[in-house]
């Protein structure tokens, strides 16, 4: 499910970081199976990747990516509470249907998750908008608004507000520049120069599950 292009991805490279060596992984929405197949040969990690589009799944396949259909809307019933030590989201949260839902799920199901988003308010998306009176389309944000797959379009003030109503602990924020850079005014003003966001996230002391 993956939409920005598989061929760099900046977000990848925070990712690997963040894994675990020999961790147990469950990437949703996987795409093609590249970041799986990247820290299994590089993190020597296991796991699964979750995917719905049939011609990613064939290529998850072709790279030896353990693959199971589901659409992702419908939540995680089939995996067990703590069967995995990260959950990875990357880059598919605001094409989720309830966003809050498959959140909470990926915190039962694994230790830790890890979730990466386009900012909606990175400062072009908000000139756009501003200036031109049209929907924003950025290097994080490539399509029309009458064919996106997003539907949840959110800042990093969203989702940390998420975080707080859902008793979600965020570990670690990186936010990284249009160039995937994690620069000096990224670091400084997120919510305006931040392109795309990942945090590392846990299970909040009150948190059910």
């Amino acid at each position: 499910m993956k939409h920005a292009s598989m061929r760099f991805r900046v977000d990848f490279d925070v990712i690997e970081d963040w894994v675990s060596p020999e961790a147990r992984i469950l990437d949703l929405g996987c795409g093609d199976g590249t970041l799986l197949a990247r820290l299994r040969d590089h993190k020597r990690v296991s796991g699964y990747g979750v995917e719905i589009n049939i011609n990613n799944i064939i290529a998850c396949i072709e790279k030896g990516v353990p693959v199971i259909q589901t659409d992702l809307d419908t939540g995680l019933e089939d995996f067990e509470a703590d069967s995995v030590d990260f959950v990875v989201l990357s880059q598919t949260l605001q094409a989720i249907r309830y966003p809050h839902f498959l959140l909470r799920e990926m915190l039962r199901v694994g230790r830790e998750a890890i979730v990466s988003f386009p900012n909606i308010g990175h400062w072009l998306a908000r000139y756009q908008l501003c200036a031109g009176g049209r929907m924003p389309r950025t290097p994080s944000l490539p399509y029309n608004w009458y064919n996106t797959p997003n539907i949840h379009l959110h800042t990093l003030r969203d989702f940390e507000s998420l975080c707080t109503k859902e008793d979600i602990e965020i570990l670690e924020r990186r936010v990284l520049d249009r160039r995937g850079h994690s620069g000096l005014l990224a670091r400084k003003v997120p919510n305006l120069f931040g392109a795309t966001a990942m945090y590392r996230i846990q299970r909040g002391p009150g948190m059910s599950t």
